[in-house]
């Protein structure tokens, strides 16, 4: 799909005034900058799937390090376990960046989804003034009446010679009567002061470069570069009962205890023993 200026003029965009398009010659101002990360954003009105579009893009050699790829409306997202991903468009934010980190080691690279969500979490803090959690391994989750409800997600994947594509979703303005499930939640119905999709996406993209470069700094080392503390701190996972469901239909029960240095989930189990999860569905059994 050829990227469109979805901030041209157009009747059928502007169908619903509180779900404006983005202003995709803004976002290239304030983000694109010489010595910066972000080396190209693209704004296009849908696609089936950011992530594949830049995959591929990155496959052809066509995008490098840094690009962009927004989309008002996704039809063929896909989260963890290749679960879909859909919502009106315009009333989220479906993006997928490319990084190319070469000079950290390639088993460090598990960290990157993580690395994703503390940014998105600590970018939308700033910009939405709603409190966020991260679900481990890479959910976003948001307080909607007293209930914890996922808001957002992030999927990374492979990308060419030495690339990642990382995808986020996150549900901004989503009304009750539009949850795909009634465990759904978004930005709005948690109480954003805004739900201004501009600022919610610099505020997120500056933060994964402040991030990604403490990370690339520290050469992948989540502890020297402070990843790990902080996805520790805002990770809604540690200290609750849980039950990893996990490749060939088995199940272990226990007590989230520590995220490792490998990004990987302990659980302390009846057994009296610490078992690490590296991949799995995560179910919490009770509140933290």
């Amino acid at each position: 799909m050829t990227p469109r200026d979805a901030s041209e003029p157009n009747g059928s965009r502007w169908s619903d005034l509180d779900r404006p398009p983005l202003n995709v010659t803004a976002l290239r101002r304030g983000l694109v900058r010489p010595g910066g990360l972000w080396s190209e954003v693209d704004v296009v009105q849908r696609t089936g799937s950011t992530n594949s579009d830049l995959v591929a893009r990155a496959a052809k050699g066509e995008a490098t390090e840094g690009a962009v790829l927004v989309a008002e409306e996704q039809s063929a997202g896909r989260g963890r376990l290749d679960r879909q991903w859909t919502a009106p468009p315009r009333s989220g934010l479906f993006f997928s960046v490319l990084l190319t980190p070469g000079e950290v080691p390639v088993a460090r690279w598990g960290w990157l989804p993580l690395l994703t969500g503390v940014a998105v979490a600590t970018g939308l803090s700033r910009a939405a003034g709603v409190d966020t959690a991260l679900k481990w391994p890479n959910d976003v989750l948001v307080t909607v009446g007293g209930e914890e409800r996922k808001a957002g997600g992030i999927l990374a994947e492979g990308a060419g010679d030495g690339g990642v594509v990382i995808g986020v979703g996150i549900n901004v303005s989503l009304k009750d009567d539009e949850l795909p499930v009634p465990t759904a939640g978004s930005l709005g119905l948690a109480g954003a002061i805004s739900t201004d999709r501009d600022p919610l996406l610099r505020g997120m993209l500056r933060a994964l470069e402040d991030w990604y470069g403490k990370w690339r700094a520290a050469e992948g080392d989540p502890g020297v570069c402070g990843l790990q503390e902080a996805y520790a701190a805002g990770c809604a996972t540690l200290g609750r009962m849980v039950r990893a469901e996990l490749p060939g239909d088995r199940a272990i029960v226990g007590e989230a205890v520590a995220v490792d240095g490998d990004g990987r989930l302990v659980l302390a189990t009846e057994k009296g023993v610490q078992e690490p999860v590296g991949a799995g569905d995560i179910v919490h059994l009770r509140p933290a």
